[in-house]
């Protein structure tokens, strides 16, 4: 008889888990997915370019139902889980309905980070994180709504792009001197300034806001300096926090993120995480591809296979509008590494390369991101790239001829 195995959220996560052991395991597991969105699993990347009206929502989708169906999974759809039961080996739903478990998968992801500022809680405060937030903000922009994005990372780029694209005034603060400053280095968020700048948007760098001025929605943005900008809508785009709500009422080990070892397992054997919740060796991780591993690891070792997971590199892709940005590992050269810069101001192209040790360890991309597998493949291997110096910037073609 297969064993139950229930998934706890139905995101990119939750979906590369059940894909992984349809093909290593089919059978072997009863599948229960439960997610708290009312409809199937999406790609939250293309949130953007669907905020644009690049695409329709149906092309974001992961998988067709009939995907789920032919896997034999049962999905629960618009139920969130509200209590574990570790004793009994059960999960409540919100309308009272229990499920049983032989092994139970946390992937519940993660929240927006939301300051405690003054006005937070005012009508017309968003953020930019699911399928309601898209709608709602793609209605506001049709109708050329001012709108305040605060966050210059991936997630506020974003939204400040599908945002302008759809018709509002865009506005994007940022509370330190350059975008993206956990990936880019000053030349590269420099570049990446003037692109965004260059597509309608109202960037302000150093930028702190005090409060969020209105009285029944909000109106304004204020700033530490006594700027006062107007808004019909403010957007949160500051970070993620992981979910873990549900395992911390349930007693499981919790410090960021919900604590897992090598093979995903909690402090509880029966209970894994992976994905945006999942706290591994010090590290949570805010991005697609280390949850992807994730779940690759965690499929194996649900399969009956060896498999451990030892941490993700992290790299980081934009693309919006024609902007392009590829960072990986060390984008700085600290205690002995040297760079490789190519660029080419006029054109907005910008390639720089740190080495240690004869081996590639970071890299930023700006303006043309060709090659960018390439280079992360590199820097995984930790391959000696000496006789491929100085072809480096030009990328994969010209480093295999010199290679042969």
């Amino acid at each position: 008889m297969a064993e139950p195995l229930v998934i706890v959220g139905k995101g990119m996560a939750a979906t590369r888990l059940v894909e992984e052991l349809g093909r290593r395991a089919l059978g072997r597991h009863a599948i229960a997915v439960i997610g708290e969105e009312p409809r199937l699993a999406y790609n939250r990347v293309l949130l953007s370019p669907l905020l644009a009206g690049e695409i329709t929502e149906s092309e974001i989708e992961l998988k067709p139902a009939a995907w789920w169906q032919a896997r034999g999974v049962s999905t629960f759809y618009g139920r969130s889980v509200t209590a574990i039961d570790r004793a009994a080996k059960t999960v409540t739903l919100v309308d009272g309905a229990t499920l049983p478990y032989g092994q139970l998968v946390l992937a519940t992801g993660s929240k927006p980070v939301r300051p405690h500022l003054p006005g937070i809680d005012l009508p017309g405060m968003m953020t930019f994180r699911d399928m309601a937030d898209v709608r709602t903000l793609r209605e506001a922009a049709h109708h050329g709504a001012r709108i305040v994005v605060i966050g210059g990372g991936l997630l506020g780029i974003e939204a400040a792009y599908g945002l302008s694209r759809s018709g509002a005034r865009v506005t994007l603060l940022h509370l330190v001197d350059r975008l993206m400053e956990r990936q880019l280095d000053a030349e590269g968020a420099a570049l990446l300034a003037e692109a965004v700048a260059l597509r309608g948007i109202d960037l302000k760098l150093g930028a702190a806001t005090r409060a969020f001025i209105g009285r029944d929605h909000v109106e304004a943005v204020e700033l530490q300096d006594g700027t006062v900008l107007p808004a019909d809508i403010v957007v949160i785009a500051i970070g993620v926090r992981p979910n873990t709500a549900l395992a911390e009422t349930a007693g499981l080990s919790i410090d960021r993120g919900i604590l897992v070892d090598d093979a995903m397992t909690t402090s509880d054997p029966a209970i894994f995480a992976i994905g945006e919740c999942a706290q591994h060796d010090g590290s949570v991780y805010g991005l697609v591809e280390p949850a992807y591993e994730q779940a690759r690891v965690l499929a194996r070792r649900l399969a009956g296979e060896p498999a451990s997971y030892r941490g993700s590199l992290l790299a980081t892709n934009l693309k919006v509008s024609g902007i392009g940005v590829f960072s990986a590992g060390a984008f700085e050269a600290h205690e002995g590494a040297q760079t490789i810069v190519l660029r080419d101001r006029a054109t907005g192209l910008y390639r720089k390369f740190v080495i240690r040790d004869g081996r590639l360890i970071g890299c930023v991309l700006v303006g043309d991101t060709q090659g960018a597998l390439f280079y992360l493949r590199l820097i995984r291997s930790g391959q000696d790239i000496s006789a491929i110096r100085s072809e480096l910037p030009f990328g994969e073609p010209y480093c295999l001829a010199e290679a042969a």
